[in-house]
C-alpha cells in the first residue's frame, strides 16, 4: 500500500467523518484548523508553509498514520491575491511527503475542490460522489430517528435539491424534528425556505402570473408543458424521465411581452429561477465569475431556469467573442447528468445578432415567438387595463380602440391609457368642456405612433437599479 491518500469532496459531504472513522480504527494524529492555528503562534504570522510543514512533521515524529484535513482552507490562504510568497506551498508539501517517506508514515490529505500538484503526483486519490436518496435517508436517521425518517420519500427529496450536502441535512433534521406530522411536502418547503437561493429578489420584480398576459397563450402552453410540468409534477416526472428543455429562445418585436413572460415566469418558479441580463456583465472585470455562479447555483437548485434577458443586447458586439464562447461551453455543460434539469431561456429582439453556434441544434431546443397582438388581443388588454378606471374615463369603447390600434404592441397599450388619463386630467384641472372618453384615447393612439415612428430606432436607457427583475447598480445600460 502506497504512503499518501487524498481524500475530495464537496463540503459537508462526509470528508472530515471518514478521517474521524479511520482515526478511531488505526489511530495515529488528526490534523485539523484547530491544531494549524496553534501552530500559527509559533511562528510569524506571514510565515504559513513553515507553521504547516512543523505541524505534520511533529505528527509523524510520533504517529505511523497522520491524518489532515481541510487542506483546502491552508490552500486558499496562501493563493490569496495578497500573500507574497507565491506557490511556496507546493515546496512545503514536497518536504512532507519526501519525510513520509523516509519516516515510512502514511499521510491521508482531506481536501474540498483541488488536489495540489504534489500530492496528486503521488497520492491514491478517492473523490466522494454526490449524496444519492439513501444516502439522504442515512443522514436524516442519524438526526430523525427511525420514526420520523420512514414518514418520509427519500427519492422525492432527493430530486427537488439533489446537491443538498450533509451540513444542511443535519439542520433541517435538527429543526423539523421539533416539527409534529413531519411528512415528505414539510421537508421539502423548509428546504425551499432555507437552501433554494434565487438571484432575484421577488419582492422588486412587478407582480405578474399567465393571466395577466394577452394572446401569447401558444407560448404559455408551451412553457407549462415543457418548463413548468417537469418541475412540479415529481412523480409523473420521474416515472416517464422528464427533464426541462435545455435551452429555449424566446424571441420577438419590442414591447410584445418577453420580459414580462420572464417576470411571470420567476414569480411561478420563485427560488428556481435565476437571471442573467446585461447588468451582470456591464462594466464589471468578474463578470465570467458572475456567470459562472449563477450557473453553479442553479444546478445546486437544479430543476431550475437561468433566463438571460435581451441576449441579443448582451452579443450585439460583434468583436466580443469570449463571452459567448464562455457562454457555449455553459450550455454544453448542461449535457452532464448533474446539469440535466437546468434550463437556459434566453430573449432577443433581433435574432441576426445572436451568434449562431449559440442557437444551432442541440443547444436550443424550444423556439417559442413573442408576436404583435391580434384584435382580440388587443381589446383583452385595453378591457383589462380600463376596468381599473373610474367613469366616464373607464368607459371607452374597447372594440373602436382595439381596431384603431393596428400593429401596436402591448407595451404601446400601456401607453395609450397612461396618456388617455392624462389628458383627461388635464381637461379636469382647466374645467375644460368634457370629451366622449373614446377622444382621450383616439388622441393618445395619434400620439403613440408619432412617437414610433419619429423615433425609427428604438433606443431606451434604463437606470440599472431599475431593471426589469429589481437589480440596484449604479450604472446605465442602453438597451
Amino acid at each position: 500500500m502506497g504512503s499518501v491518500f487524498a481524500l475530495e469532496g464537496e463540503a459537508g459531504s462526509g470528508k472530515t467523518l471518514i478521517l474521524e472513522e479511520v482515526h478511531r480504527a488505526r489511530g495515529g494524529a488528526l490534523l485539523g484548523m484547530r491544531e494549524f492555528i496553534a501552530s500559527l503562534q509559533v511562528h510569524s504570522p506571514a510565515a504559513i508553509e513553515e507553521s504547516f510543514v512543523r505541524m505534520v512533521e511533529q505528527a509523524m515524529a510520533d504517529n505511523e498514520v497522520v491524518l489532515v484535513d481541510d487542506l483546502h482552507r491552508v490552500m486558499n490562504t496562501v493563493e490569496s491575491c495578497n500573500y507574497p510568497r507565491a506557490e511556496l506551498l507546493d515546496a512545503a508539501l514536497t518536504a512532507v511527503l519526501d519525510q513520509a517517506t523516509s519516516l515510512g508514515r502514511k499521510l491521508v490529505f482531506a481536501v474540498e475542490d483541488r488536489i495540489p500538484s504534489p500530492i496528486q503526483q503521488r497520492a491514491y486519490t478517492c473523490k466522494i460522489d454526490d449524496f444519492t436518496p439513501a444516502d439522504f435517508e442515512c443522514v436524516c436517521r442519524v438526526h430523525l430517528g427511525e420514526h420520523l425518517t420512514a414518514r418520509l420519500n427519500f427519492s422525492e427529496i432527493h430530486r427537488f435539491a439533489p446537491k443538498l450536502n450533509g451540513h444542511q441535512l443535519r439542520k433541517a433534521c435538527v429543526w423539523l424534528q421539533r416539527v409534529s406530522g413531519l411528512n415528505t411536502e414539510g421537508f421539502i418547503d423548509y428546504l425551499h425556505s432555507q437552501h433554494m437561493v434565487s438571484n432575484v429578489d421577488l419582492d422588486e420584480v412587478q407582480a405578474v402570473d399567465w393571466n395577466d398576459l394577452k394572446g401569447v397563450d401558444e407560448v404559455i402552453r408551451a412553457l407549462e408543458a415543457k418548463i413548468a410540468l417537469p418541475f412540479e409534477n415529481d412523480a409523473l416526472a420521474a416515472a416517464l424521465g422528464l427533464k426541462p428543455k435545455r435551452g429555449v429562445l424566446l424571441a420577438g418585436p419590442p414591447g410584445t411581452g418577453k420580459t414580462t413572460i420572464g417576470r411571470a415566469l420567476a414569480h411561478r418558479l420563485k427560488s428556481k429561477f435565476f437571471l442573467i441580463d446585461g447588468t451582470i456583465v456591464a462594466g464589471s472585470d468578474l463578470f465570467y465569475r458572475k456567470v459562472f455562479d449563477v450557473f453553479e447555483e442553479a444546478k445546486r437548485n437544479a430543476p431550475a431556469v437561468v433566463f438571460i434577458d435581451d441576449a441579443d443586447v448582451i452579443f450585439e458586439d460583434k468583436d466580443e467573442r469570449g463571452f459567448y464562447r464562455y457562454l457555449l461551453t455553459m450550455l454544453d455543460g448542461l449535457e452532464s447528468a448533474s446539469a440535466e434539469r437546468v434550463c437556459v431561456m434566453m430573449t432577443a429582439m433581433d435574432m441576426n445578432s445572436l451568434p449562431q453556434a449559440m442557437v444551432r441544434s442541440g443547444r436550443i431546443e424550444l423556439w417559442l415567438e413573442t408576436k404583435l397582438p391580434d384584435e382580440t388581443a388587443r381589446a383583452a388588454i385595453l378591457r383589462e387595463k380600463l376596468a381599473k378606471l373610474p367613469s366616464p374615463i373607464g368607459s371607452a369603447d374597447v372594440a373602436t380602440l382595439a381596431n384603431a390600434s393596428r400593429g401596436m404592441t402591448g407595451a404601446d397599450l400601456k401607453a395609450v391609457v397612461e396618456d388617455a388619463k392624462l389628458l383627461y386630467a388635464q381637461d379636469v384641472v382647466l374645467n375644460a368642456p368634457s370629451r366622449p372618453a373614446v377622444e382621450y384615447y383616439l388622441e393618445a393612439i395619434a400620439t403613440v405612433r408619432s412617437n414610433g415612428r419619429r423615433r425609427g430606432r428604438r433606443t431606451s436607457i434604463r437606470p440599472v437599479g431599475t431593471t426589469p427583475f429589481g437589480f440596484g447598480m449604479e450604472e446605465f445600460d442602453v438597451v
